[in-house]
């Protein structure tokens, strides 16, 4: 987990102001189900909205540093029932960089260009 700068965090909560929740967490509370679902999310997003639905605030205090150890993830933001969090996407390898390209397809041509022949 790479510490925030405040200027990182100020960007990174700017970004997440439109986003939507992509996992939410019920009255279970951090399971290995809900753990998975959040590093998916962070691997193909870097910026994941988890919303808490369970009304116990001391809970919800505590989730943000366990779900942040577990996945080597960093807390951008915790307002109410909505997290915020960010971890950086790995750089993939490019497998199709050695492969030849085929053609492109050819252009779409709508019907009226086949029939006036």
């Amino acid at each position: 987990m790479k510490p925030l700068t405040p200027a990182e965090r100020r960007a990174l909560r700017a970004r997440a102001h439109r986003l939507h929740p992509i996992v939410m967490i019920g009255e279970a509370g951090v399971t290995p189900a809900v753990l998975h679902e959040i590093d998916i999310a962070l691997r193909s997003h870097e910026l994941v909205k988890v919303r808490v639905l369970g009304e116990d605030r001391q809970r919800r205090k505590g989730m943000p540093g366990e779900i942040c150890a577990a996945l080597g993830a960093s807390p951008v933001q915790h307002i109410g029932k909505v997290m915020v969090f960010y971890r950086e996407r790995p750089a993939e390898p490019d497998e199709r960089k050695g492969a030849p390209r085929r053609g492109r397809k050819p252009p779409y041509r709508p019907k009226r260009s086949f029939q006036n022949r």
